[in-house]
């Protein structure tokens, strides 16, 4: 039997950018994605740690070292830059894989793998 299990976390992203005229989805800088392990157009879960909202959209990727982090759309009005944010991607499998963990600082650097 197929399971949903997590498979790629960043934990307290920092919100760079909010722009509400896009069409929705959340930019991240390319250099993090892959870091954590995440793919362009990947349906991601959102969490905002400053405001309690939680949404799903999917991932852009953004120009490498920009550190980028930005809402768009209407995910734009869910939250603020500075917010600082959970993001999970999960994986149908038979057995939980090993998920890949990113921590990052206030400036959006990797503090721990």
């Amino acid at each position: 039997m197929l399971r949903r299990f997590l498979i790629a976390k960043i934990h307290r992203a920092t919100v760079t950018a909010t722009k509400v005229g896009y069409e929705g989805s959340l930019g991240l800088d390319e250099d993090l994605m892959d870091a954590a392990g995440f793919r362009a157009g990947e349906i991601v879960h959102v969490f905002n740690i400053n405001n309690g909202h939680r949404f799903e959209t999917y991932t852009i990727p953004m120009s490498r070292a920009s550190k980028a982090v930005t809402l768009y759309g209407a995910a734009a009005r869910l939250g603020d830059v500075g917010d600082r944010l959970i993001i999970l991607a999960y994986a149908l499998a038979e057995e939980p894989p090993t998920a890949r963990r990113l921590e990052l600082d206030e400036n959006n650097d990797v503090v721990s793998p």
